[in-house]
């Protein structure tokens, strides 16, 4: 973000990156409820900097309301999970990076509320286990090789992305059980630690998939911003910065919909990728107002999600030879 004292894209009403950080557990819980049938943002908050809510008269001039308070992110990711649960959602897990695994009041709340988490946290943590306090990444050291296993994070256009996890019970301070669940990239030797917590014990696969579902965070924020224009708003209010952002999140919503209801109603033929987003905003865009090119436009389409699959089913078939 920008230095400056006015009211400015790059200054308070903006400040994107910190909205993508604020939003992105609550977009992790979407996506990792729904994640075969699609993923988009369900809520959203505007991340202040302190040194706005400390001058009231910059934040009358961008608009903000009088009660605006300073609030970090994970104190933000709470306020949207508990919305979300308010009005009578349901969801299992959350996942998110370690602003967010480090942050105590936030795991405490989702233990409260009976949601499981996944949250990635620094090296330098603190974790205990049954033989005392450790660094979260000192564990990971002592892991015997047996108990590493390669399980993919998450299947992408060129085939899973695997690494060699494992996991360690941590001593439980509550009734949940809690884990630290370690992933090795299997290349480098580089290694991340979560800190797992749920109602009752989770298996590895489960700990592993939720993990894994953090990217489809990042595969919608970049959807928003490409699709529907989530970042390209010049705007200088709070009120403006609102509606632009609820009418983008409104329009991949939409299209997230659409995808799921045609992935269920017309499961794609052999040969061809299944719509995507990005080519349901094209045919919409092309369609919506009558061309004389509508035909040759369909053929297009088709064209594009033929060669799309070719490159994907090899990359997979190249990857499975690969792991014999």
């Amino acid at each position: 973000m920008k230095k400056g004292t006015a009211p400015t894209r790059s200054g308070c009403s903006v400040n994107t990156r910190a909205l993508r950080a604020g939003s992105r557990t609550l977009r992790s819980l979407s996506t990792s409820s729904t994640r075969e049938r699609g993923h988009a943002a369900v809520d959203r908050e505007l991340y202040i900097p302190r040194s706005w809510t400390c001058e009231p008269d910059r934040g009358r001039a961008a608009g903000l309301p009088e009660d605006t308070a300073f609030a970090t992110k994970p104190e933000l990711a709470s306020r949207m999970i508990g919305r979300f649960l308010d009005a009578g959602h349901r969801v299992d897990w959350v996942t998110g990076d370690e602003v967010y695994g480090g942050n105590s009041r936030l795991r405490t709340v989702l233990e409260l509320r009976g949601v499981g988490f996944v949250l990635a946290v620094a090296s330098s943590a603190g974790v205990i286990t049954g033989a005392g306090k450790f660094r979260a990444d000192a564990p990971a050291a002592k892991v015997p090789k047996r108990a590493w296993q390669q399980l993919s994070a998450e299947a992408g256009a060129k085939g899973h992305r695997f690494y060699d996890w494992a996991v360690i019970d941590l001593a439980n301070s509550g009734p949940n059980h809690h884990q630290l669940l370690i992933r090795r990239n299997r290349t480098t030797g580089e290694r991340a630690s979560y800190r797992c917590s749920s109602p009752a014990p989770a298996p590895l696969a489960t700990l592993v998939h939720v993990a894994g579902s953090r990217g489809r965070v990042e595969e919608t924020f970049q959807s928003e911003k490409g699709l529907v224009g989530l970042d390209e708003h010049q705007v200088r209010r709070f009120t403006s910065w609102s509606r632009w952002v609820t009418l983008a999140m409104r329009a991949h919503a939409f299209l997230a919909v659409t995808r799921a209801a045609e992935h269920a109603r017309h499961p794609p033929p052999d040969g061809l990728v299944p719509l995507t987003c990005n080519e349901i905003q094209r045919l919409f865009t092309a369609l919506v107002e009558p061309a004389p090119d509508a035909v040759r436009r369909l053929r297009w389409s088709l064209w594009r999600r033929r060669h799309q699959a070719r490159p994907r089913i090899s990359h997979y078939h190249r990857q499975a030879a690969d792991q014999t």
